[in-house]
C-alpha cells in the first residue's frame, strides 16, 4: 500500500517543530518513506489525497485508564485517595473482562476522533483490552496493572505478562499496533522489594515498567520517611536503568528531577486530571530544562473525564506558565511537541510522535475550516502553531490513518459503529450501578 498525503500545511514535529508549506507525507507499507515540500517530492506511484489543511503526526497519550469510559462522572468532587477507595476500586472490582473490552472500545474510537494514535494503558484483562484496540485501529502500550491489595496477587499478575511477552514478543499486530509492558500501580500498593522483583522482569525483556509515582502529596507518606521520595526508592530498590515512566510526577524535588534525568527516565505529565483532583501542579519547566522526556497523558475518563491530548497540551501550556508567572514559558510549540515527539520518547520509541522517514505512518488531519484559522494557513509559523494549540485544538480533527490504513474519515471511526460502541458502555454502566446499589 502506497500513500501520499498532500497538503497546504504539514508540521513533521521534529525537534525545532518546523512548519512546512505545501508538502507531502508518502507512506509505503505502513512506514513513512518521505515528509518534505512538494516541489522537492520525489516521483511517487501510489494513491495520492490533497487535503486542505494541517497534516501532523498521530498524538501519543502516555498515561490512561481508558476502560474507565463505563465509569465516567463517578465521585467527580473527590480528592485521589478517595475517588479511588470509595468510587473507582469498589467498581473495578465488578467489571468482567468484556466489560473492559466494552469501555476500552469507546475510549480507543473516543481517542482517535480527537487525533490520538497511541495510547498507553494501564489497565487489566490485557486480551480484551488489546482486542478492543485492534478492532478501533489505534496503537497501545498495554501495561498489566499490578497491585499487592485483597484479591490480587502481584506475583501471578506480573507473570501474566511476562508469559505474554514471551510467547507473543514484545510488540505484535499489524502494523505493530500493540506493545507489552509492565503496570506496576504505585510505591503505596506494592513493596519497594516488590517494585523491584517486577523491574528485573521487565529489563530482562526490554519492556516499559510504568508506574504512578507522586500524584498527590499524600499518597506515598511512608515511602518519603523511610527512603525520602518516591524516585529515590526506585534508585535504592534497582527500579531505575531501564525503560521507566513515571505517571503524574507532580510533586518531585531538584534532586527527584536530575535523578530522573541520569537514568533517563520520562515522565508522563496529566495537567487535567492533576487540576480535576487538586493533586497539584507539576514542575514541568524545570523538567524539561534538566533534560527529561516528558509527554502527555490524559489519565483516565473518570479523572478527567475525557480523553482530548490536545486539551491536555493546552493546559500544560497555561498551568506552567502560571506556576511560574511567566508568560514566555512553555509556548503552542513546545506544548505540541509534548502530545507527539515527547511522548514517543517518554515511552521509550522511536518509531511514532514525528513524521520522519521510517516511523509509523500514524498522520491527523486537522481542517483548516474553522474560526481558529480564520487568520489564514499562510500565517506566520508561531501565529500558525497557536491558533492550532491555543485556539483550535481536536475539535476540527478530521481524518486519521495509522500506519497508512485510514481510521477516521469525516471526524468518525471507519472501522467502529460509534453509537453501537456508546451503548455497549451504557449497557456496562448500567449493570455496575445496580450491583453496586
Amino acid at each position: 500500500m502506497s500513500l501520499r498525503l498532500h497538503a497546504p500545511v504539514v508540521l513533521p514535529c521534529d525537534p525545532s517543530c518546523a512548519v512546512l508549506r505545501d508538502a507531502v507525507v508518502d507512506v509505503v507499507d505502513g512506514r513513512i518513506t518521505y515528509v518534505g515540500e512538494f516541489s522537492s517530492a520525489p516521483e511517487f506511484d501510489g494513491e495520492v489525497r490533497s487535503l486542505t489543511g494541517i497534516l501532523l503526526p498521530g498524538l501519543v497519550n502516555t498515561h490512561a485508564h481508558s476502560p474507565m469510559t463505563v465509569l465516567r462522572g463517578l465521585g467527580s468532587d473527590l480528592p485521589l485517595l478517595r475517588w479511588l477507595q470509595e468510587q473507582m476500586w469498589p467498581n473495578e472490582a465488578q467489571m468482567t473482562a468484556a466489560d473492559v473490552g466494552t469501555g476500552m472500545l469507546l475510549g480507543a474510537v473516543e481517542m482517535l476522533r480527537h487525533g490520538v494514535t497511541t495510547s498507553a494503558e494501564m489497565y487489566f484483562h490485557g486480551p480484551e483490552l488489546v482486542s478492543a484496540v485492534l478492532e478501533a485501529g489505534s496503537r497501545v502500550v498495554f501495561g498489566g496493572a499490578i497491585l499487592d491489595v485483597p484479591g490480587m496477587d502481584w506475583k501471578s499478575l506480573t507473570g501474566e505478562i511476562s508469559s505474554w511477552i514471551d510467547a507473543d514478543g514484545l510488540r505484535f499486530g499489524p502494523g505493530e499496533r500493540v506493545e507489552l509492558a509492565y503496570g506496576p500501580h504505585s510505591a503505596y500498593t506494592l513493596s519497594a522489594a516488590q517494585l523491584s522483583s517486577i523491574a528485573v522482569e521487565a529489563r530482562a525483556r526490554g519492556a516499559l515498567f510504568m508506574v504512578h509515582v507522586a500524584e498527590s502529596p499524600f499518597e506515598d507518606e511512608a515511602a518519603r520517611a523511610e527512603f525520602g521520595s518516591v524516585p529515590a526508592l526506585m534508585k535504592a530498590s534497582d527500579v531505575l536503568g531501564g525503560r521507566v515512566l513515571s505517571a503524574h510526577s507532580v510533586h518531585l524535588s531538584d534532586d527527584d528531577i536530575a535523578l530522573y534525568a541520569s537514568f533517563g527516565v520520562g515522565v508522563a505529565h496529566c495537567p487535567g486530571s492533576n487540576t480535576k483532583l487538586a493533586s497539584g501542579i507539576a514542575r514541568v519547566p524545570e523538567m524539561l530544562a534538566a533534560g527529561v522526556a516528558v509527554g502527555l497523558g490524559t489519565d483516565g475518563p473518570a479523572s478527567n473525564d475525557d480523553l482530548d491530548l490536545f486539551e491536555e497540551a493546552r493546559l500544560a501550556g497555561l498551568l506552567a506558565r502560571v506556576s511560574k508567572m511567566d508568560a514566555t514559558v512553555l509556548g503552542a510549540a513546545q506544548a505540541l511537541l509534548m502530545a507527539t515527539r515527547g511522548g514517543a520518547s517518554a515511552l521509550g520509541r522511536d518509531d511514532i510522535g514525528a513524521l520522519e522517514a521510517g516511523r509509523w505512518g500514524d498522520v491527523v488531519h486537522i481542517a483548516a475550516d474553522d474560526p481558529a484559522f480564520a487568520t489564514g494557513l499562510d500565517s506566520p509559523d508561531p501565529q500558525l502553531l497557536a491558533n492550532l494549540v491555543w485556539g483550535s485544538g481536536s475539535r476540527r480533527v478530521t481524518d486519521v490513518w495509522v500506519a497508512g490504513e485510514q481510521v477516521v474519515a469525516g471526524g468518525e471511526s471507519t472501522r467502529v459503529d460509534r453509537h453501537e460502541a456508546q451503548a455497549g458502555v451504557t449497557a456496562v454502566a448500567r449493570r455496575l450501578r445496580s450491583v453496586n446499589l
